[in-house]
C-alpha cells in the first residue's frame, strides 16, 4: 500500500504520517529528507525543483516492489507531482491511500509555522510569508481530508486508519 500525505508546510504531515507508519511498520519516506540531501551533496547549481519528488517516486516504487507498505510525506502541491505517485502505485499494482492535511485555524497554523524548528540539520523551515503564497492546487480525485485544527494526531492516526479499513471492506 502506498499512502502519501499532502498539505501545506505546518499542518501537522509529518507528525501523522510518523504515527501511520510507525504504526503499519512501513517506510516513511519524507519529502524534506530527501531534498535537504540533494542540497548537502551541493550536485544542482540552482533549486532542487522537482528532483526530490522523482527521487521520492523511485524510493517508494523500489519499497513497494520489495513488499514493504509506503507512507510518504510531502506537500504534493500540483497534479504532476500527484500523479507521479498514481503511476507508482498504478505500476506496483497496489492501492493509493491519499491524506490531504489542513490546519483550518489561520492564527493556529501560523503559529505553528513561525515556532518551527527544523529536525533535519540545514533545512530552514519555509517562513508564513513563503507558506501563504506558495503554488498549492485544489486537490481532485477521492482523498481524505484531515483538519488538525479539529484532530489531535492521535485522532488524526485513527482517522486515516478507519479510511484505510473502509477502502479494504
Amino acid at each position: 500500500m502506498l499512502i502519501v500525505f499532502s498539505g501545506l508546510p505546518g499542518t501537522g504531515k509529518t507528525t501523522i504520517s510518523r504515527g501511520i507508519a510507525r504504526r503499519r511498520h512501513a517506510m516513511h519516506l519524507r519529502i524534506d529528507v530527501i531534498e535537504q540531501a540533494i542540497r548537502n551533496a551541493g550536485v544542482l547549481a540552482g533549486e532542487v525543483g522537482t528532483a526530490g519528488y522523482g527521487v521520492a517516486n523511485a524510493l517508494a516504487e523500489a519499497n513497494l516492489a520489495a513488499g514493504l507498505a509506503v507512507v510518504a510525506d510531502c506537500v504534493n502541491p500540483v497534479r504532476e507531482s500527484r500523479a507521479g505517485w498514481q503511476a507508482v502505485a498504478a505500476r506496483r499494482s497496489v492501492p493509493l491511500v491519499q491524506v490531504l492535511v489542513v490546519c483550518s485555524d489561520v492564527a493556529e497554523h501560523r503559529r505553528r509555522v513561525e515556532e518551527r524548528v527544523s529536525d533535519l540539520p540545514g533545512l530552514v523551515p519555509p517562513d508564513w510569508h513563503s507558506v501563504t503564497h506558495r503554488r498549492f492546487e485544489a486537490w481532485e480525485g477521492p482523498h481524505l481530508r484531515l483538519d488538525t485544527a479539529m484532530l489531535s494526531p492521535a485522532e488524526a492516526i485513527e482517522r486515516v486508519e478507519a479510511h484505510i479499513a473502509a477502502l479494504r471492506a
